[in-house]
């Protein structure tokens, strides 16, 4: 009995689902179509809402930029503390750590440059075996919005400490205007206002040694002018006390020594840039004195046994024009880059000479016309080492010397002003682990005696700690 019943039930469901009614179907077919459109109607309003909201942001926007922009309300007073909170106790540190050995072949405490007066000042490649070098200790911070400071400490390596720059700089002046004041090196040339250790080569070219005594320094001012074009063009000028070689310390008002320079500069391409510049300088000397050497670099001594001793007084006016040319592949100077660097100076000397100050002091009219130039090339050939190549020479001339007619002294009684032509030939390789250390060897044959090489071998470190400053282009 519960089979058939079974049967009859699955029968009559079988039959009830066949038998459902057309209309019915249709009716939800209906349903759907009416939800689909009602869809379609709602996005299509969505859409139609979002692009009039669009409409009215351009508009707003279009309305926006026709309407002037108000003038910027002006900087507040700076603080009496100084700078902002993170600089105004807290300067920028930096040092820098250098020393070398030196084999030399000759002694090097005869090293002269033939010539031309001795400046008193470091020339040649310094002492033999382990040295010390010139360490610099500087201390740099914006001030306030106005006005930048810097002071660098030159450490030596005879235990004496030295003031090498201490300036201020301003940082607000209109129309491409600068002003520093202070201690500064002079902007003559292109290598003079460059730190000893961005220095491509261990020492200074010939010519720096003898005109300038190494590097220049004033006490002073300086005005710089950045014209607004394309083409880089910088006009300068700068005035201070000249006490420096080739000057003297006078004890007077006004300016010992006074300069202008202009430079110009653009770029060749995407991988090439080059800038020229001209400068001019003179220096006022008052007793200038200098011990007058032989050729073997002895002391020339008087009839007394005592050293020769002359002494200039007079104007010292230099020259000078200097090129560089820098090339990296597209302006990468990470894999190769070239620099090649140039200068000419030419000085004239102008006023009197005293001969042997401490016995006969004779007066002589004096005048002299010098010249003397450098060219180098340094190639980074893979990453971190570079080689480059110097080239000096110098052009002392013959001085004329208006001696009165009782004292008609010979040439031979001025060995130091005797006409020379001296020269030298530079090499170095070094290596940057990166871009706070250096290692360096540099090997030159120097003729600056004229009468005797001396071959120079020099290895030099040089490590930057602290803060480290971008170097001049």
């Amino acid at each position: 009995m519960r089979n058939a019943a079974a049967t009859l039930l699955i029968a009559a469901l079988a039959v009830g689902g066949v038998t459902v009614p057309p209309r019915a179907r249709a009716d939800d077919v209906a349903a759907l179509r009416q939800e689909l459109g009602n869809l379609k109607k709602e996005y299509a309003d969505r859409v139609a809402a979002l692009e009039a909201r669009i409409a009215q942001l351009e508009s707003q926007a279009v309305a926006a930029a026709s309407v002037p922009t108000p003038a910027p309300l002006p900087a507040p007073a700076p603080s009496r503390s100084g700078g902002g909170a993170g600089t105004a106790f807290n300067p920028a540190v930096s040092v820098i750590l250098a020393g070398n050995y030196a084999q030399l072949s000759q002694d090097a405490a005869s090293y002269h440059i033939a010539g031309f007066v001795p400046t008193g000042q470091d020339t040649g490649p310094g002492p033999r075996s382990f040295n010390l070098g010139e360490s610099e200790l500087s201390l740099a911070a914006n001030v306030d919005p106005y006005f930048y400071a810097n002071l660098t400490a030159a450490i030596h390596g005879d235990d004496t400490i030295s003031v090498e720059e201490a300036y201020f700089k301003t940082l607000a002046l209109p129309a491409g205007l600068l002003i520093k004041g202070g201690r500064f090196f002079s902007g003559i040339g292109y290598l003079n206002e460059i730190h000893s250790h961005a220095w491509d080569f261990v020492d200074q070219p010939l010519v720096y040694q003898a005109f300038l005594g190494g590097q220049l320094g004033q006490d002073g001012v300086q005005a710089k002018w950045l014209a607004p074009t394309d083409l880089l063009l910088e006009f300068g000028v700068e005035g201070g006390n000249g006490r420096t070689f080739p000057g003297t310390p006078r004890d007077r008002n006004g300016l010992g020594g006074r300069g202008a320079f202009v430079h110009v500069g653009d770029d060749l391409g995407d991988s090439a840039s080059w800038r020229l510049g001209l400068s001019w300088m003179e220096r006022q000397a008052e007793q200038r004195t200098y011990a007058d050497l032989d050729a073997a670099g002895q002391p020339v001594l008087n009839g007394a046994g005592q050293p020769l001793t002359n002494a200039f007084t007079g104007s010292s006016r230099i020259g000078a024009v200097d090129a560089l040319l820098k090339w990296s592949p597209h302006g990468n100077p990470t894999q190769h880059n070239l620099k090649l660097q140039g200068e000419y100076l030419h000085r004239v000397e102008d006023g009197t000479l005293a001969f042997d100050t401490g016995g006969a002091n004779v007066g002589a009219g004096y005048r002299s016309q010098q010249s003397g130039w450098y060219l180098q090339g340094v190639y980074q050939f893979m990453p971190r080492w570079r080689t480059g190549l110097r080239y000096d020479a110098l052009a002392s001339g013959t001085p004329r010397l208006d001696l009165p007619p009782l004292l008609a002294l010979p040439a031979t009684y001025f060995p130091q002003l005797l006409a020379a032509t001296p020269k030298r030939y530079t090499w170095m390789l070094d290596f940057n682990p990166s871009e706070f250390s250096r290692l360096r060897i540099q090997y030159a044959l120097d003729d600056a005696r004229v009468t005797v090489r001396d071959r120079q071998l020099l290895l030099q470190y040089l490590y930057s700690i602290g803060a480290h400053g971008a170097h001049k282009f």
